[in-house]
């Protein structure tokens, strides 16, 4: 067993004051023994989407040689939940989680498949594809901690992604978001608590939360959780930046799989 954390921030359009504000929580983290801990969808930048591409980087440039850096000194496994990654394309970046060890190296990076381009009347209009390119390739990464398996956000509404993780034996499915608070409300934890029960695995959620300094005076939901592969929510973050611990058990994994053991009835078995 070991303890994850999962961070829920208020990210803004100020790269370096989203620098502070995670790498506080991550040492506060780390202070309790997490061994693992994620941060939420775009933590190091959440404003204008135009700007997006602006503040796009290469996977080794100052954004991930800081998480890297934070990593090897607190000897942690840490994920990024995302940033902005520059892309082939000049008007687009990618939307990338980056996941490091505890010796600061790159173990895996996963860009976000699905694109949160949605127009619901009187609250959420989005074209994430706009700005963002969307990725191609579903990721799980092996760690001394267990197999974790990488999505963002938008990816949650999309059960084939979980399914093929889990085929790849993922223990671990990461979901760092910034929901919106009018579908926070109403999908977040059931989608979340949908994913653990279907996929038989622990559900790692950072989230943002709060008011952002977007035009639009964007508001994400928070919640962050994390829920049990039982479908339990063993850990909710209150309003505000804040932590969510709990204790992980991969043995709880692998027996609630062993006693309904739906991957004997998958077209590709656990």
């Amino acid at each position: 067993m070991f303890l994850a954390a999962v961070l829920q921030m208020n990210s803004t359009s100020d790269p370096e004051a989203n620098w502070h504000q995670a790498r506080d929580l991550i040492e506060r983290a780390a202070g309790y023994g997490a061994r693992l801990i994620a941060t939420p969808e775009y933590t190091n930048y959440l404003g204008p989407p135009a700007e997006k591409v602006r503040t796009a980087e290469p996977l080794d440039g100052p954004t991930c040689q800081r998480f890297a850096d934070l990593a090897r000194r607190l000897g942690i496994h840490l994920l990024l939940g995302s940033f902005n990654e520059q892309s082939v394309e000049p008007t687009r970046c990618h939307n990338t989680s980056v996941l490091f060890g505890p010796a600061g190296a790159i173990l895996a990076s996963y860009r976000k498949i699905h694109l949160f381009d949605v127009e619901i009347a009187g609250s959420v209009q989005s074209r994430e594809s706009e700005v963002v390119r969307p990725g191609d390739r579903v990721v799980v990464a092996e760690t001394p901690l267990g197999r974790l398996g990488l999505s963002i956000c938008y990816d949650l509404r999309f059960g084939d992604q979980y399914r093929r993780l889990v085929c790849d034996r993922a223990e671990i499915l990461c979901v760092p978001s910034a929901f919106t608070m009018t579908t926070g409300r109403d999908h977040w934890e059931p989608l979340l608590r949908a994913r653990a029960i279907e996929g038989q695995a622990y559900v790692l959620a950072p989230a943002q939360w709060g008011r952002h300094d977007d035009p639009n005076l964007r508001e994400s939901y928070g919640h962050a959780l994390i829920v049990d592969p039982w479908g339990l929510v063993v850990a909710r973050a209150s309003d505000g930046p804040g932590l969510a611990l709990a204790e992980i058990d991969l043995d709880r994994v692998a027996r609630i799989r062993r006693a309904i053991p739906v991957g004997n009835d998958l077209d590709t078995p656990l």
